[in-house]
C-alpha cells in the first residue's frame, strides 16, 4: 500500500486531538484512505507537555523532546517543507499573522496538501491561499474551521451542489451560547456566566473574539464564500457581540416567547447577500432557541430541498480533531479527483439596514405618564406596525419597556429614535437596544 505521511504544526488542544486519532485509528484510517496513513512528524514548542497531555509518543516530536525556541520551530518547519517524504501538513498553530500566512503558503508551494482549522486565517486570506493551492495542484481541507465536528463545509460545498442555498442561520460560537444559556437557566449576570465559562474551559482568559462576535464572523464569512460565491471581507459584515445583553433583555425575550442567541445570518435576495452576526431574539418555535450550552447548530434553507439542520459539538480536542482527520482521509483517497474551486458571483454584501426584519426595541426612559404612548406614536409615524408592547420595568425614576415590530428596516427604526431625541430630548436615559427577532 502506498504511504501517505502526515506532519502536524502545533500540537495544542486541536493538534493533539488530531495526533491521538491518527495513532488510535491508523489501521482503519488507512483502509478508508486507500493508503498507509502515517503520522511522522510533529512540531510543537513544548513537546513533553503535549506528549503527556495527549498520550503521544515523544519520539514523534521534532527536537528530541526538548522545548523549542521560535528559531528551532522554524528550522524544523523548514525541514518538513523540504522533505519529499511528507505528503500533507496539518496546521493547528492558529492565528492570522503574516508568519502563519507565509507558513501555509510555504506548505502549498512545497507541493504538500494542507489541512487547517484556522478560520481567522481563511476569513482574511482565503483568496491567496486557494490561488496558491490551485497553482500547485494541491488540496486544502478546512472542514474543522467552521463548527468543529459538524460537517457543514462538506454539506455546503458538496451535498447541495444540486440545489440553491437561500439562507444560512446558526449558532456558531459555543462560548457565547454557553454564557447566554447560563444567564437564562441559572439567572446569572453576564459577568458571572463568563467567569463560569472560563472555569469550565469554554472561554479563554481573553474571551474577546468569542463574546464580541469576531470568532462567529470568521465562520460566517467562510460559509458565505462557499454558499454564495462572495469573497467577503470581515469588515463588510455587520458584527455585534453579547456583552450588552442584560437580565432585562432576557426577561423581554421570555415575555415574547423567545430566547436570546448570538446568531450568524446570511440571506441571498436578488443580487445581494444580507449578512450579520448579532444577538437575536429567537422564537421558541425555531429550533435554534432550544440549542443550549456549548453546542453549535446551523440551519440551511434551500430553494428545492427546503430546511436542513445540523447540530453538534463546535469545539473540543477530539471533536475538532475528527473533522481534520476526515479531511486527511478524503485527500488521501481522492486528491487526484478533488478540486479547491468554488463558484464566484457578483453578489454584493449588505448589512441589515435596508433588509425587512421584525425587531425588538428596548427603551430606557424617564418614568412619567404618557411616555409609552409618545414613543409608540413615533414608531407608527415611521410606518412601522407594532406587534407587541412588553410590560414596563420600573426602577426609581426610570422605566424600561420594549416594542416588538412587524417586519421593517433598521433605517426606519433609526429614524424613530432620531425623532424621539429631537422632540423630547429628555426622555431617553440611554441609547435604545435594537435586536432582530428570528422566527
Amino acid at each position: 500500500m502506498e504511504n501517505f505521511r502526515i506532519a502536524i504544526l502545533g500540537c495544542g488542544t486541536v493538534g493533539g486531538g488530531v495526533a491521538r486519532i491518527l495513532l488510535d485509528m491508523k489501521g482503519e484510517l488507512s483502509k478508508r484512505g486507500n493508503k498507509n496513513i502515517e503520522l511522522v512528524k510533529i512540531v510543537d514548542m513544548f513537546p513533553k507537555k503535549s506528549s503527556d497531555k495527549h498520550g503521544i509518543p515523544l519520539n514523534l516530536f521534532c527536537g528530541n523532546g526538548e522545548d523549542l525556541t521560535k528559531d528551532d520551530a522554524s528550522k524544523y518547519i523548514n525541514e518538513i517543507m523540504n522533505s519529499k517524504d511528507i505528503d500533507l501538513v496539518v496546521e493547528t498553530i492558529g492565528g492570522s499573522s503574516e508568519y502563519i500566512l507565509n507558513t501555509v503558503l510555504s506548505v502549498l508551494n512545497s507541493k504538500k496538501h494542507l489541512v487547517t482549522a484556522n478560520k481567522a486565517l481563511l476569513a482574511k486570506y482565503a483568496s491567496i491561499i486557494f490561488e496558491t493551492a490551485n497553482k500547485n495542484q494541491k488540496i486544502i481541507g478546512f472542514e474543522a474551521s467552521v463548527c468543529g465536528a459538524i460537517p457543514i463545509i462538506k454539506v455546503v460545498k458538496e451535498c447541495f451542489t444540486g440545489d440553491e442555498i437561500i439562507l444560512i442561520s446558526g449558532i456558531m460560537n459555543g462560548t457565547s451560547n454557553y454564557i447566554l444559556s447560563n444567564m437564562v437557566e441559572n439567572g446569572f449576570s453576564f459577568d458571572e456566566a463568563l467567569k463560569l465559562a472560563q472555569q469550565k474551559g469554554y472561554a479563554e482568559s481573553d474571551p474577546t473574539l468569542d463574546i464580541n462576535g469576531g470568532d462567529a464572523s470568521h465562520k460566517l464569512s467562510i460559509l458565505i464564500k462557499l454558499a454564495f460565491g462572495v469573497d467577503v471581507k470581515i469588515e463588510n459584515i455587520s458584527v455585534s457581540g453579547i456583552q450588552g445583553v442584560s437580565k432585562e433583555d432576557l426577561s423581554f425575550a421570555n415575555e415574547m416567547d423567545c430566547k436570546i442567541k448570538l446568531i450568524c445570518f446570511a440571506q441571498k435576495k436578488n443580487d445581494s447577500v444580507y449578512a450579520t452576526v448579532t444577538p437575536m431574539m429567537v422564537k421558541n418555535s425555531n429550533f435554534l432557541s432550544q440549542i443550549n450550552g456549548a453546542t453549535n447548530a446551523v440551519r440551511v434553507i434551500n430553494k428545492y430541498s427546503g430546511e436542513n439542520i445540523l447540530i453538534g459539538k463546535g469545539a473540543g480536542s477530539l471533536e475538532t480533531g475528527s473533522a481534520i482527520v476526515s479531511d486527511i482521509v478524503f485527500i488521501s483517497k481522492y486528491s487526484d479527483k478533488m478540486s479547491n474551486v468554488y463558484s464566484s458571483s457578483n453578489y454584493s454584501i449588505k448589512d441589515l439596514n435596508d433588509f425587512l426584519f421584525p425587531y425588538n426595541i428596548s427603551f430606557d426612559t424617564e418614568d412619567a405618564p404618557g411616555i409609552t404612548g409618545f414613543i409608540t406614536t413615533e414608531v407608527g409615524n415611521q410606518n412601522i406596525n407594532i406587534d407587541t408592547v412588553c410590560h414596563n420595568r420600573h426602577s426609581k425614576e426610570t422605566a424600561i419597556f420594549s416594542i416588538a415590530t412587524m417586519p421593517c428596516t433598521l433605517s426606519q427604526i433609526n429614524k424613530v429614535i432620531e425623532e424621539i431625541k429631537k422632540k423630547r430630548p429628555d426622555v431617553l436615559k440611554s441609547q435604545p437596544k435594537i435586536m432582530p427577532i428570528l422566527y
